[in-house]
């Protein structure tokens, strides 16, 4: 068996060890690790190991028991769900205990398991409904993606566990850019009130997302967003502005200001493909702005990247030529998976589309990000212009090949 594990900051008590003084397996709730209630305020990692026990049950061997013991070897009666590239075993060393409490009818237990695990059991309080075990990968989780956890999830809406250092928790919707953010009440134990949570499937009518802060005695004024995609951790969404005239390449921000909201409007609707895939964050990032011809406005190219607890990445890359409303969905015109694009290991990008003009006419129009020099067009129509837009006359179902040239050297083939 392994000791008793009692890491910095954390004090024993009798529930943290055998009352013999001897060793404990890891399945025991003797031996389960527990963070103290201030540690957050005083350590450089601020991440799961750093969330204390909360909730009224944290005392309650026997309800941890059955949790541990249906982690071990989880019956057939108990429903298993595990994000994509997570490990359902049994843990290796006692895990560290999150939460313990009833919730919407439930007994809930959250563990934290070897740094990259975090573990959610639920059986009813009452009825013939079976338990529930969820497994979500946190490796390298900070600030953000470590700030809150879902407990539970009652039709349109859920309860998260949020971080020690969360000061300030609202909500707000991303299709209503122009309205504030309403406050989201929190219980003692770091339990939220029911939240909005963006429907699965139907009208993409909204997208509520959380708008958290961080406490002063971490991070000063430290605002941003994160939204349910179906995990356990909800993920976390950025902005990436649009690149400045001879200005060093901008770096994610956080989504909470004016461009970024707007930007969220129009693309939030595109996050529900993702629902399910154990995303850690999603970043808009603004690479292109393109005068559009016949004397049109202008036109904005992203691309949502979004990058998962495992590693691979998949992007979509929108196009938001003007429209009526700021919440008029952008057009997807690219989509990939498994790719380093739009990330710090793959910055460049080059995307087409076909788009009408007012007049009738058809036109193929392109866009590079900041390192783009010149866009070539092959194919059923030829043409060539220098600097990071294009457009072309071109039959709407005209068969065309894009290419960039980057500055430095090296070509770029058009993401699809």
């Amino acid at each position: 068996g392994l000791a008793v594990a009692v890491d910095e900051g954390t004090r024993p008590t009798d529930d943290d060890r055998n009352r013999a003084g001897v060793a404990v397996p890891a399945l025991d709730p003797a031996g389960l690790l527990r963070t103290a209630p201030e540690r957050w305020a005083d350590t450089s990692r601020v991440d799961f190991t750093a969330w204390p026990a909360r909730g009224g049950r944290t005392g309650d061997g026997e309800l941890l028991g059955r949790a541990l013991r249906a982690w071990s070897g989880p019956p057939d009666s108990i429903r298993v769900t595990t994000t994509p590239g997570t490990v359902a075993a049994p843990p290796v060393e006692p895990p560290r205990l999150l939460f313990a409490g009833e919730v919407d009818g439930a007994a809930v237990v959250l563990f934290h398991d070897s740094g990259d695990r975090v573990v959610r059991y639920a059986e009813p309080l009452s009825g013939s409904g079976g338990a529930a075990l969820d497994f979500a990968r946190t490796d390298d989780a900070d600030v953000t993606t470590g700030a809150a956890v879902v407990v539970s999830r009652t039709g349109g809406s859920a309860r998260f566990l949020l971080a020690p250092w969360i000061e300030e928790s609202t909500t707000r919707d991303l299709l209503a850019p122009g309205t504030p953010a309403r406050p989201l009440a929190v219980g003692p134990d770091g339990v939220t009130a029911p939240a909005p949570r963006p429907a699965a499937n139907g009208t993409c009518g909204s997208w509520p997302v959380l708008q958290l802060r961080s406490s002063g005695r971490i991070v000063e004024k430290h605002a941003f967003l994160v939204t349910d995609l179906g995990d356990l951790a909800p993920a976390h969404l950025t902005y990436t502005p649009k690149p400045g005239r001879g200005a060093p390449a901008r770096q994610p921000r956080e989504a909470t200001g004016g461009e970024a909201l707007l930007a969220w409007a129009r693309t939030a609707c595109s996050l529900r493909t993702l629902s399910g895939s154990g995303v850690r964050a999603v970043n808009n990032w603004a690479f292109a702005e393109q005068k559009l011809p016949e004397g049109g406005a202008s036109a904005g190219w992203l691309c949502t990247r979004a990058d998962t607890w495992r590693g691979p990445g998949r992007v979509l890359v929108h196009f938001l030529e003007p429209a009526g409303s700021p919440t008029d969905p952008a057009a997807v015109v690219a989509d990939r998976d498994d790719t380093a694009l739009c990330s710090r290991f793959g910055q460049h990008v080059l995307a087409g589309t076909r788009w009408k003009a007012a007049s009738g006419r058809w036109y193929v129009l392109a866009a590079g990000s900041r390192a783009v020099t010149r866009i070539e067009a092959t194919g059923a129509v030829r043409g060539a212009a220098g600097g990071p837009t294009f457009a072309v006359r071109a039959p709407r179902d005209a068969d065309v090949e894009l290419t960039a040239s980057l500055r430095g050297g090296g070509t770029l083939a058009a993401v699809r």
